[in-house]
């Protein structure tokens, strides 16, 4: 009770604070990151930090903080001044999986962020190695069925983004195969690329030179529409799984009770990067589709996502290890 008297007292101060000052922000600004430096999430964020501090007129300071699966970063931006100056790079692996993997979880994922936008939405896509009979996933499903308990699935490690893609689908179509994780997704693409694993569910810049070097094929992409990057390739719904999506997507979080007009400042903000052709250009090169939320939107839609995968997760065991 007392903490959470002192963080309401904490909150109010900041956003009489933040809105006493009509020209924020008015000093630098801190976006963790997540992730170690150098991944995929710096090579699309770090252009929207740089395009968004031009517009602010004051610097972002870019912080790499990974480790603890996503939580030491969200921990920090959980546990900082709702004041409008530290904000949370914030992805499935940070806001969704960290915190249903792991008993101790120092922040709640919905009620301690204040959701600003979505960047882009990034499809998994389902990759094969080019001897695999099927073309499609739809050839794959009944090529599954013919075939119970003799394809494998490769995964970056249990509990894995790519992992629960699989789970949804065995699920969705009632399919017996077999996971095979790895300790990354790097060594997991090497044997699909060796053909020891039959198939595997991977971000599309990851899949990317392989499939134009015709080292895999692509049997479908796990999102709302056809990608531009590979235009040839079908959606799943469009092979006829409904309301099959396994997606990652990029964004912007502030701790819980950062006033309105700071989140709706930022956000107008970040629409203007995101919408600009050399950010959209990067993004579509990256394998996403760019996209926008409004805060309520992209908070309903983590709750959403907290809970689909959290069922999914306790029914296979995997919830909290």
């Amino acid at each position: 009770m007392i903490r959470k008297l002192f963080l309401a007292a904490l909150a109010a101060a900041a956003a009489s604070g933040a809105l006493a000052q009509p020209n924020y922000p008015t000093k630098a600004m801190r976006w963790l990151v997540p992730y170690a430096a150098g991944g995929g999430t710096d090579a699309i964020v770090r252009p929207i930090a740089l395009k968004a501090s031009e517009l602010l007129g004051q610097s972002v300071v870019y912080e790499n903080r990974g480790g603890a699966g996503g939580m030491i970063a969200a921990e920090i931006v959980a546990r900082s001044a709702p004041d409008g100056y530290t904000f949370l790079v914030v992805a499935p692996n940070t806001t969704i999986f960290a915190t249903l993997l792991h008993k101790k979880v120092p922040y709640d994922p919905v009620k301690d962020f204040a959701m600003i936008t979505k960047f882009d939405l990034t499809p998994n896509v389902l990759i094969a190695h080019p001897n695999f009979p099927p073309n499609t996933a739809k050839e794959m499903v009944a090529y599954a069925k013919a075939n119970p308990g003799k394809i494998n699935f490769a995964s970056s490690g249990a509990g894995s983004g790519g992992h629960l893609s699989i789970l949804l689908l065995q699920d969705a179509m009632n399919l017996d195969v077999l996971h095979v994780p790895y300790k990354g997704a790097g060594p997991a693409v090497l044997e699909v690329l060796a053909g020891r694993n039959h198939l595997m569910f991977i971000n599309p810049a990851v899949a990317m030179p392989h499939y134009k070097a015709g080292r895999v094929k692509v049997l479908g992409f796990a999102g709302p529409k056809r990608l531009g990057t590979m235009p040839d390739v079908p959606t799943f719904d469009e092979q006829g799984f409904v309301d099959f999506e396994s997606s990652n997507f990029k964004g912007l979080a502030a701790p819980a009770g950062t006033p309105r007009a700071i989140i709706d400042k930022m956000r107008e903000v970040l629409v203007k990067v995101v919408n600009m052709p050399e950010i959209t250009a990067r993004l579509i090169a990256g394998g996403s589709i760019p996209r926008t939320t409004t805060p309520e939107e992209f908070t309903e839609e983590n709750r959403r996502e907290v809970e689909r995968w959290g069922k999914l997760m306790k029914k296979h065991g995997i919830l909290r290890q």
